[in-house]
């Protein structure tokens, strides 16, 4: 697998087509992710995958409910019981008990229509549609779990900036005060240079709270309740390419969330054949003895009870057992357009935040800084006044902010996609897939 802290990014969402695989290599095979037992020092997405798969307890209630269908298929295998039935005639009364008749007999009911293939067969089909569940269960949370690491990289990338903001403020007061010394500039230069770097430390903290506490929310995934890791926030910048919509939402129609409605058909026509097969009666039987006291004789008894009306009874249940199968293919049409939205929506602002983020890097930021490189000389040299380089030295300041934006964006949207579609962008045709 990719380890987020390499310098491309593109490969970081590969880890979500791996949830398909690497979450249920770890959900079946738990011995896969013993290794990741304690954050390391400098956490890749791959590592918080694994401990949050290790220890999240939402993922866990998957076992029990397969150890119920486990018992319900136990249980939807047996055959009908057999039961000892014993009766006790005449035993009492005016003769005593000189007439008292004894009859001991077994009986059971012999199933028509193929009732406990159909039970199993039911059973087994909610097993099908519990794994689909399982699947789409760890896409969500891997995908929160994607959207809360890159939330600490930008908040790592903000913290880097702040710091500078706090360095570039200082220097900016000294070289204010040494043209304050000079008689070059008027003290209240001095005092505003003052004010802007308490400002800049008061940004640094806020940050720096805000970094903490999106560093214990990702920690909070797997259990822990103190965040003792650092990540590489320099891996944000690496945004790849927009890509063709049209093969994103191919990979959607193969997603764990359509291929549920699959499932959920094959448990709703089990749940109907087995309605239907309801409507077969069952023959109940017994054989037995009976002896007679009064008599001394023992004789042999046999009896046969067949229900009636069982497939007008039976129409009810197979009313409400068609319905359900019916009702799945309108569920499946609704959920494919809220995913064609979801997805259209993501891609777009993808598609914006990747061109917001090359335009940043590559023109809009070596601009301003050669900007602000003139202007602080032409202010050394006295043509320049306090003003002008405080604005060169803010929107440069502001342009990063923006690009840690634009770059946060666009890998939170292309989680989003990943969610979606349950495939890394890698899995795109090559006319199409994410550039490195």
């Amino acid at each position: 697998m990719y380890i987020l802290t390499t310098p491309s990014v593109r490969h970081l969402y590969a880890c979500l087509r791996a949830m398909s695989v690497c979450a249920l290599v770890l959900l079946f095979h738990p011995a896969a992710g013993a290794a990741a037992v304690l954050p390391p020092s400098t956490l890749s997405l791959q590592e918080a995958i694994a401990l949050t798969l290790q220890r999240n307890p939402s993922l866990a209630v998957f076992d029990f409910r397969e150890r119920t269908l486990s018992g319900r298929v136990q249980t939807a295998a047996l055959r009908p019981a057999i039961n000892f039935d014993a009766e006790l005639e005449n035993f009492a009364g005016s003769d005593g008990s000189e007439n008292a008749e004894l009859t001991a007999a077994l009986s059971s009911v012999i199933e028509l229509g193929g009732k406990r293939d159909a039970r199993v067969a039911a059973v087994n089909s909610e097993r099908l549609l519990l794994d689909m569940e399982r699947q789409i269960q760890a896409l969500d949370l891997l995908g929160e779990v994607t959207r809360r690491y890159v939330r600490v990289l930008a908040g790592s990338e903000r913290q880097a900036l702040a710091s500078d903001a706090v360095s570039l403020a200082q220097d900016t007061l000294n070289a204010v005060h040494s043209r304050v010394a000079a008689g070059g500039a008027p003290r209240a230069e001095k005092l505003r240079a003052e004010a802007a770097l308490a400002k800049t430390k008061l940004a640094f903290n806020a940050v720096q709270k805000q970094l903490s506490a999106d560093r214990v929310a990702l920690a909070a995934m797997w259990g822990d309740v103190v965040a003792e890791f650092s990540v590489n926030g320099s891996a944000l910048y690496d945004v790849g390419s927009a890509g063709d919509f049209a093969s994103f939402f191919q990979l959607v129609e193969e997603s764990p969330r359509l291929a549920r409605f699959a499932s959920a058909a094959r448990v709703a026509a089990a749940q109907l054949r087995l309605a239907r097969n309801g409507a077969s009666a069952d023959i109940g039987w017994s054989v037995g003895l009976r002896q007679s006291r009064e008599t001394g004789s023992t004789s042999l008894v046999a009896g046969v009870s067949v229900p009636l009306f069982s497939g007008r009874r039976a129409r009810g249940e197979i009313t409400s057992a068609q319905a359900a199968l019916d009702e799945i293919a309108p569920q499946r049409a609704s959920v494919h357009l809220d995913l064609y939205t979801q997805l259209h929506r993501a891609f777009s602002l993808r598609a914006q935040a990747i061109d917001s983020v090359r335009q940043l890097r590559a023109e809009v930021i070596p601009t301003q800084m050669r900007a602000l490189e003139e202007t602080e000389r032409y202010y050394r040299a006295g043509r320049y006044g306090y003003l002008e380089w405080v604005a060169a030295r803010e929107e440069l300041l502001d342009t990063r902010r923006a690009l840690i934006d634009e770059a946060a964006k666009a890998l939170l949207a292309t989680a989003e996609i990943e969610q979606l579609t349950a495939a890394s962008l890698n899995a795109l045709p090559a006319s199409t897939a994410v550039e490195k």
